[in-house]
Formats: structure tokens, sequence, C-alpha cells
């Protein structure tokens, strides 16, 4: 059954292109960078119970949150079959393979994130996101994508419009004036220990007034 996504984008990640991802998703070494990064992105949070993962692949973040948070139950939205096979493998993980933009739930989670996966949603669909990130929150957003102050599109390994970049922290912010920056920092390429793509990162922390 050929599935009749809203975007393009969906429909290429859904398929050929997202099952050779996974197989660049499973190195030994990112997984290291993972368990680097998520220490550093909570360190300044507070007690987190559960998580939600929009587009987590084979679960790498949630593996790394895995082993830092023992008894975390973690929650995934993965729009490719073979990763959301692959990632509710992990203990205490649920994977709902479902395209993020139909994905709807009436639980809330202590933390709801996205790592290099915002910057693959359609433009025009990112406020539908922010919303959804933002209902389904209870206490923090993390949002670690690749950072340009302006929205620019760039090349994705040969494919056009695959690829996005802006300040999605900033724009999530001014949509909802209850969102506190708690936190933000910079991975680089190059870095002497666990070196990533040149990610930006923003811990986000609801408040009680909108």
């Amino acid at each position: 059954m050929v599935h009749d996504f809203k975007t393009e984008q969906e429909a290429f990640w859904a398929g050929e292109f997202g099952d050779k991802y996974i197989s660049r998703n499973s190195e030994k070494e990112l997984f290291a960078a993972k368990i680097s990064l998520w220490s550093k992105i909570l360190q300044k949070g507070e007690t987190i119970e559960n998580c939600l993962e929009f587009g987590p692949n084979i679960g790498m973040n949630l593996k790394a949150l895995g082993i830092l948070f023992p008894h975390m139950d973690m929650y995934g939205v993965e729009i490719n079959k073979n990763a959301a096979e692959e990632c509710g493998k992990l203990e205490r993980t649920t994977v709902y393979n479902e395209s993020i933009l139909e994905f709807s739930s009436e639980k809330k989670f202590d933390l709801v994130f996205t790592c290099g996966v915002l910057i693959h949603i359609n433009p025009d669909e990112l406020v539908s996101v922010y919303d959804k990130m933002y209902q389904f929150s209870r206490k923090y957003i993390v949002i670690c994508e690749y950072y340009n102050p302006s929205p620019v599109e760039i090349p994705y390994r040969g494919n056009k419009g695959k690829l996005f970049k802006r300040d999605f922290s900033g724009e999530l912010m001014d949509r909802f004036r209850n969102l506190k920056l708690v936190d933000y920092g910079f991975l680089y390429h190059r870095d002497n220990h666990f070196p990533m793509d040149d990610l930006t990162w923003f811990l986000l922390e609801k408040s009680d007034e909108r």
C-alpha cells in the first residue's frame, strides 16, 4: 500500500533514502557522541521521567538517554518503517510508525525534542510541528538542529528541497511566550573527542503563564 503523504519530504524519508540513512546512523562513535551531547543538554534540567522524540530513526538519541536515565520511558514518532522497527527494540521504548504531521496524542511528556529533523520538514508545515512540540511537552523542549539567523535552503546529498536551516528555537519562543531559554550550545565536527555535525542545541522550559 502506497501512503499518500502530504509533503514530498515525508515521502523522501519514508522511502529508499530513509532506508539507506539507517546504516549511516548506527556508528559506535556516534553513539558515544550522543551520550556526551545529552549529558550536556540536560545537566541544568530537573527530573525527567519520560520523553518523546520526533524522528528518532533507529533510536540513537533514545538509546543514549536510556543509558543516562535508566528509568525513563521513551517514545518516538518515526516515519520510516524499517527504522521504526529497529528503534522499537530498545528497552522502555514505544515507537509510532507515522508522520509527525499526522501524529496525535492525549499524553504529555516531560521532554519533547528533535535532533536533525526540523531541518527536513517542509517549511510550510513548521508551525504545525511547533504546535505539536509545545502541546505534547509538559516541561521541556529541546531543539538540536542546523542554525541560521534567517531561513535558507541548502542542497542535501544532491537533493533539492530537503534541507532548510533557520532559527527554529527563536521561532518557537516567539510563538509561545511562556517558553524560557535555559541553556544552549554548539557541536563541532572537529571536536577532539566527540565529533558530530555542526548542530546548535537549545533547552527550553515551559512556565505556567503563556
